[in-house]
This record gives structure tokens, C-alpha cells and sequence, in this order.
């Protein structure tokens, strides 16, 4: 081609045919008056498939849907165009291999001098690619919003520019107390105390968060029924291209709970720290109140002075038990309890907490049954723990069975494992008591005659150190006033302590 050839005149009309066959990005033909192709570029093959033999001549609803068929549409569309002067339309087509893709379609009527109407130029784009990208992002946004809506332990909304509400998620009226007709709108200072308000605290926050981005504040926040609640707040500034804030998103979490844990959890170790303290002031004066009695009882001489020294005797070692539980609830609260392992004889670690334990028995003119095994039973331990657990068990058992009552201790050897079981014609559990009777602190019903009780602990040890030996304990109760049975399962072994015997271990 030759610059002649682009002047205009004679060739004008060759150059624009040639121009139009060789667009490629558009589908662009002509139609006469009666839908039928005439003409075919370069962009209609390729975007629809055929070759220009194999369309001209065919009518223009060979590219439609049996939809859109079975509404006449084709039809519809030519009338509009007629009509109107020019007609736009948006919607699945078919390409030759039975494809659909989204066509931008574009159909204006051609008209002679006279009016007279002498076809159409039809203009298709494929919109595929973008109709996909918008679908993704409209699927993107809609699981987005349900996600952000359907949040429930989370306010999570977003505020215009100058700090308004405007939507309002089932987390923001769970947290906040608000409906969305009632908020959305309205400043977010009303989650704000007045203190608060007065001094200015919720456009600090929005100031903040526009110059930084972000606002993040753990403080008080007010609901809709006025009661206040220690809430986490983060304000995010929402900026477009520009960097020009458009608006925020407020997120609010009820700390409320948490703050109470953490305020338990602080008084918690004050008081332990407090049982701790106390425990060792109380031990010291211990010793020398029982070096006293002991000399009174030795130069005695009446039997009232006697009886006086016994009664303190008796008194004391009684404390003495509860300051070393005192001490213990500290190593338990701490996670430790120490154990010095070695091979040990759990038959003589049982009988010898039984004879500790006879004079409280009869105390309470109860019948202690035993029945041990004649063999030894050994097994690697801390024999002062073991003989807690033992002394811990029948001690229970004697307070908890009214005067006169029956305790039973059995000890047996099935395998590879040492079955200890105390069981008493007591008070008994029930369903509640045995789920909890481990926990620290908890007792059972006393009566005035059971005024020695004790703190709650000793069942706590007895799991926690039956544990560290890698055993069970499990308590069994057919109800109030039927007695409790206690089953505690140690493994036995006859290997000799491995090279950290001796050392202490911890729970």
C-alpha cells in the first residue's frame, strides 16, 4: 500500500473494509433487514469460532442460547434497534464448538437517504475474562460480608470519615446491645462512657488511626442498656489510592470475662502466697510448745496436770498436720511435689501408716479390718509420699464414718500392678462430691462431731503424688449414708532406682 492509497476519495471505502476485516478484538458483521450475516471479519473467527463460509448466509441466532431462543430474543433485539436507534445488551452467546462466553453486543440499524431500513451492523465483544474476574470479586465480597456478619464475638462495623456508623454485624449487637436501626448513623462516641466523651477520648481515637493507620485501646466501653464492660478496641483507617482516609473499621472484643480470670487468678496467688506465709509462722512456734509439754508431762504430779499436757500434746500434733497441709497446698498451687525414689516395700509402707493411724481410730472407737499380703511388695517410690497417700485415705475414712463404724483397708498384688482399697460404712458420696472429691478444697458434709475435718486437701495429695508414681486413684459411693470405697492402683516393679534415684522429681 502506497500513500496514494490513503488519501481520501475512490479508495476510502476499500481502506475502511480493510480496516474492519482485520480487527481481531471484536466480532464486527452486518446483518440484512432480516437477521441474515453478510459479512465476517477477522475478530468474529476468532471470537465465535467460524470462518467466514461458514456463517454468511446463516441468520445471526445461530450465536444464541436455547434460553434465550425460546424467548424470541434475537428477534427482540433487531425490533429494539429498530426502535430505538441503537440497542446495548449484555448475556451468554454460543461459539461454534458449543461454548458459551459473555458478549458485550452492540446492534445499530442501517439506514438508506430515504429512511429506508437496509440492515445492521452488529459489534461483540468477549467479556469472559472480566465477567470471571467482577464473579470473584463479587463472591469475594459476599463471603467476606457473611463472614463479618455472621461474627458473633466480635463487633465488628465499619464508620465513615467523620466517625459514623454505617452497618452493624450480629457480633456488634451481641457485644454492644445496639440493632442496626437503631446505630447505623449515629457517632461511635456512645460506646464511650462520658468521662470519656468529655475528654475527648473518641476522636483522639479517630485522629490516631488516620495519621497511624491504626488505634488499638483496652479500656471500658458502655452498651446499650448502660452497663460497662472492659472491651479490646482496634480502629483501622480505610485510605483509596490516594492515601485519603475514606473511613475506619472498628473491631470490639468483651474482655470482660478475661479480666475476671486474670483478677481470680492475681487473688489466687496472693492467697497462696498469703497460706504460705502463714503456714511457716505458724510452724515455728510448734517446736518449742511441744518441747514444753513435753517437759510438763515429765514432772507432773496430778493426774489433772497429766491430762492437761495430753490434751496439749494431742492439740498440737494436731496443728502440726495442718501447717504440713498448709505447706503442701503451696506445692500443689506450684505444680511441685517432691520425690526422692527408691525401692521400697509397699506392704511395710501400708502397715506402718496403719499403726500412725490406730490411735485415731480409736479415738473415734472405730473397727479397723486389714488385710495385707505375707510377701513384700516392692515397687520404685517415695516412701514418706506413699505413706501420705495410705495415712491421707484412712484418715479420711475415720472422719467422714460416725462413731463406731467400720474401716476396711485391702492390699493385693494382681500382676504387674498393687491394688490399695479403703473403704468405710461412712456418711458416703454423692454423684456431684465423687466427681469433684479430688479437687483442692473440697469436703464433704460435716457435722459438729466432725469438727477435725481438715482443709479439703487430702484427697488432692493423694492423687497428685499416686500420679507421679504412675498410678490411679478412683472412689466409688452408692449414696448418702451408704460408705465410700477408694481404689488406688500402683505399678510394681523390681528394678533397681535408675541413676537420677534419689533426686527429686515434680508434678
Amino acid at each position: 500500500m502506497t500513500p496514494a492509497d490513503l488519501a481520501p476519495g475512490a479508495h476510502g471505502d476499500d481502506l475502511f473494509r480493510l480496516l474492519v476485516a482485520s480487527v481481531r478484538d471484536y466480532a464486527i458483521f452486518l446483518l440484512n433487514p432480516d437477521g441474515i450475516i453478510v459479512s465476517w471479519n477477522a475478530g468474529a473467527e476468532r471470537i465465535k469460532g467460524y470462518a467466514a463460509g461458514e456463517v454468511v448466509g446463516r441468520h445471526f441466532s445461530i450465536f444464541y442460547t436455547d434460553e434465550a431462543l425460546a424467548k424470541d430474543w434475537p428477534a427482540e433485539e433487531l425490533r429494539r434497534a429498530r426502535r430505538d436507534g441503537r440497542l446495548e445488551d449484555e448475556g451468554w452467546r454460543l461459539r461454534k464448538d458449543g461454548s458459551c462466553f459473555w458478549a458485550n453486543v452492540i446492534i445499530t440499524p442501517i439506514r438508506g437517504p430515504a429512511g429506508d431500513l437496509l440492515g445492521y451492523s452488529k459489534v461483540t465483544r468477549d467479556l469472559t475474562e472480566r465477567r470471571e474476574h467482577e464473579e470473584r470479586l463479587r463472591r469475594s465480597e459476599e463471603s467476606l460480608r457473611s463472614l463479618v456478619e455472621g461474627v458473633q464475638d466480635h463487633a465488628i462495623f465499619p464508620l465513615d470519615a467523620d466517625g459514623l456508623v454505617t452497618s452493624w454485624n450480629a457480633g456488634a449487637q451481641r457485644v454492644l446491645g445496639h440493632r442496626a436501626d437503631e446505630i447505623v448513623g449515629t457517632h461511635f462516641a456512645v460506646f464511650f462512657s462520658d468521662d470519656d466523651v468529655n475528654a475527648g477520648k473518641p476522636l483522639t481515637e479517630l485522629t490516631i488511626a488516620r495519621n497511624a493507620g491504626v488505634s488499638e485501646d483496652v479500656g471500658w466501653r458502655v452498651r446499650n442498656d448502660g452497663t460497662r464492660f472492659w472491651a479490646d478496641s482496634t480502629l483501622t483507617a480505610l485510605r483509596d489510592a490516594g492515601g485519603v482516609t475514606r473511613g475506619f473499621v472498628h473491631i470490639v472484643r468483651d474482655l470482660s470475662e478475661r479480666r475476671r480470670v486474670q483478677e481470680l487468678e492475681t487473688e489466687g496467688r496472693r492467697i497462696n502466697e498469703f497460706i504460705a506465709m502463714l503456714a511457716h509462722e505458724l510452724r515455728n512456734p510448734l517446736a518449742p510448745i511441744g518441747n514444753a509439754v513435753g517437759i510438763i508431762e515429765r514432772v507432773a504430779d496430778t493426774p489433772e496436770l497429766v491430762w492437761c499436757a495430753q490434751l496439749i500434746g494431742r492439740q498440737v500434733g494436731h496443728l502440726a498436720r495442718l501447717v504440713d497441709d498448709l505447706l503442701d497446698v503451696g506445692r500443689i498451687t506450684s505444680g511441685k511435689i517432691q520425690l526422692r525414689r527408691e525401692l521400697v516395700d509397699l506392704n511395710a509402707i501400708v502397715s506402718a501408716a496403719v499403726e500412725s493411724v490406730r490411735p485415731l481410730m480409736t479415738g473415734y472407737a472405730h473397727v479397723l479390718d486389714v488385710q495385707v499380703p505375707d510377701e513384700p511388695i516392692p515397687m520404685q517410690g517415695d516412701a514418706t509420699r506413699l505413706t501420705q497417700v495410705v495415712v491421707n485415705l484412712l484418715t479420711n475414712a475415720a472422719k467422714y464414718t460416725p462413731n463406731g463404724g467400720l474401716v476396711q483397708l485391702r492390699l493385693e498384688a494382681r500382676g504387674m500392678l498393687a491394688l490399695l482399697r479403703v473403704s468405710d460404712n461412712g456418711i458416703g458420696m454423692s454423684k456431684q462430691l465423687i466427681e469433684t472429691a479430688f479437687n483442692l478444697f473440697v469436703q464433704g458434709d460435716r457435722t459438729l462431731d466432725r469438727a477435725e475435718g481438715g482443709l479439703g486437701i487430702g484427697l488432692t495429695l493423694v492423687k497428685r503424688i499416686v500420679a507421679l508414681h504412675g498410678g490411679t486413684v478412683s472412689v466409688m459411693s452408692a449414696g448418702f449414708g451408704q460408705g465410700s470405697e477408694f481404689t488406688v492402683r500402683l505399678p510394681i516393679t523390681t528394678q533397681p532406682a535408675a541413676s537420677t534415684a534419689g533426686a527429686d522429681a515434680a508434678v
